[in-house]
């Protein structure tokens, strides 16, 4: 587990950030990401009958549909572990296979930090 306290103040903002997402909506899981001019985009889990989306996933699709070209951090906050595969898959298809993302439990706490890779 990773100290919160002891992350980069933008990382920690983007883990903030995915927390209050998933929070006031209610979702399993809350995502933000901050791109290469270091814009944050946050969202929430997509459950709808026609479109399931990760809250990852639905936040990586924000970036890109805002005109984002790269991404430099991605955070979930999830009762999940780590971040699945198509997670990661999202963010290393806009940010790179070195890309960090940030892995959080309800509370905030990170749990581990993987690459997109």
């Amino acid at each position: 587990m990773t100290d919160s306290n002891a992350l980069d103040p933008e990382d920690r903002k983007i883990v903030t950030l995915a927390r209050s997402a998933r929070a006031r909506n209610g979702v399993p899981e809350g995502a933000a990401v901050r791109d290469e001019t270091g814009r944050t985009y946050v969202a929430g889990t997509v459950d709808l009958a026609s479109l399931k989306l990760s809250a990852l996933q639905t936040a990586v699709a924000m970036a890109v549909a805002s005109g984002a070209k790269s991404l430099e951090a991605a955070a979930v906050v999830t009762d999940a572990e780590s971040a699945s595969a198509e997670d990661r898959a999202a963010v290393r298809d806009l940010g790179g296979a070195d890309t960090p993302v940030l892995v959080a439990g309800p509370d905030g706490s990170v749990r581990t930090t993987v690459t997109a890779g």
